[in-house]
């Protein structure tokens, strides 16, 4: 079966909506007391900067959207989306810029948590707003062709499949975590 652009981000949604999960869990588990290791965090960050941002976002800001754009249509939506995207970059930001504080033996357990905490509401939000206009974009929008051109362009670049294969594996990872677990 030949897949659609479409369903590749939805495929993404999938991931993300996992990663979000342990975002939750690793806030919850700090707010508690918990400690978890600053290297699962940092994962954390890691997959947030290069899977969710790089790769995804990426795919939706320089091809999806523009495609969808082209139609004269659904463009509010669209201006929304990239707007909660530079918003969750924000969020990220403060997280590691929390996280380094913290790791320096400054006691910042406390916003680390809500920025990830944060994070995870936002991703939730705008994971469910963005399935509902893939739906739209999909059954309205993009034609057949045009939905297997961007996934043969999205499949196209080695490097880019590759990176995100590495960051499934470290969702994967953090999923097995004992903190996660409990």
């Amino acid at each position: 079966m030949i897949m659609s652009a479409t369903e590749e981000l939805r495929a993404d949604h999938d991931q993300v909506r996992r990663l979000q999960k342990i975002i939750e869990k690793c806030a919850e588990k700090i707010t508690n007391g918990s400690n978890i290791p600053f290297s699962d965090i940092e994962k954390i960050t890691i997959v947030i900067y290069e899977f969710v941002d790089t790769i995804h976002h990426s795919r939706e800001e320089n091809s999806y959207f523009p495609c969808v754009a082209s139609y004269d249509t659904l463009k509010e939506e669209i201006r929304k989306f990239m707007i909660e995207h530079e918003f969750g970059r924000n969020i990220a930001r403060e997280i590691t810029k929390h996280l380094q504080r913290w790791k320096k033996g400054e006691d910042a357990r406390e916003p680390v948590s809500r920025f990830l905490r944060t994070y995870s509401v936002y991703l939730y939000d705008h994971l469910n707003k963005e399935n509902k206009f893939f739906d739209q974009a999909e059954a309205e929008v993009l034609s057949k062709e045009e939905e297997i051109e961007m996934y043969e362009q999205y499949r196209s670049v080695t490097a880019i499949t590759k990176k995100k294969e590495d960051m499934i594996k470290e969702i994967d990872y953090l999923e097995n975590r004992p903190w996660f677990q409990i």
